[in-house]
């Protein structure tokens, strides 16, 4: 397979690693970096306000079907809790990365909390692409890594002269 795409960087330095929508135009923030931003938090919050909608409509239907108010409320305190826990995990997604096992128990939580992960995801790309922060210091570690091992020391430090 042959990547198209002329490498800026020389091939000794490590590769950063690509974000959904942005692929790697976070490192320099070029090649339409702030149009995507832009779309994505338009796309996020686009999807946010649909998906409140379709809850709207899901209530509706509850009142419509009068199964009373104790449903009515468990229904709306568990989208209640489980889109705080979803923001809440991924917000913290977008500078850690998530502990596998975990997120595969929480799964179930984050599909019914599906509105708190996009209002999270419309927020943070206010700021910067989802993800950038923790990609940017795994990236700029990765750097000062591959620095540190090809630098090479110059002269025999058995040698050198104290003052």
């Amino acid at each position: 397979m042959t990547d198209k795409t002329p490498s800026p960087r020389p091939r000794s330095e490590p590769t950063p690693e690509p974000i959904r929508f942005f692929g790697t135009t976070w490192v320099d923030h070029d090649a339409g970096y702030p149009a995507r931003r832009a779309g994505v938090a338009a796309g996020s919050l686009a999807a946010t306000i649909a998906s409140c909608l379709i809850l709207r409509l899901a209530y509706e239907g509850l009142r419509i079907a009068e199964v009373g108010g104790l449903v009515s409320l468990v229904v709306l305190v568990m989208f209640a809790v489980c889109s705080a826990l979803a923001f809440g995990h991924t917000w913290g997604a977008f500078t850690t990365r998530p502990d596998p096992a975990r997120q595969a128990s929480l799964r179930g939580l984050l599909t019914i909390g599906f509105v708190g992960s996009l209002a999270a995801y419309f927020l943070r790309s206010l700021k910067e692409a989802p993800g950038e922060s923790l990609h940017r210091k795994e990236y700029e570690a990765s750097r000062a890594e591959q620095t540190r091992r090809t630098t090479r020391r110059t002269g025999n430090p058995a040698k050198r002269q104290t003052r």
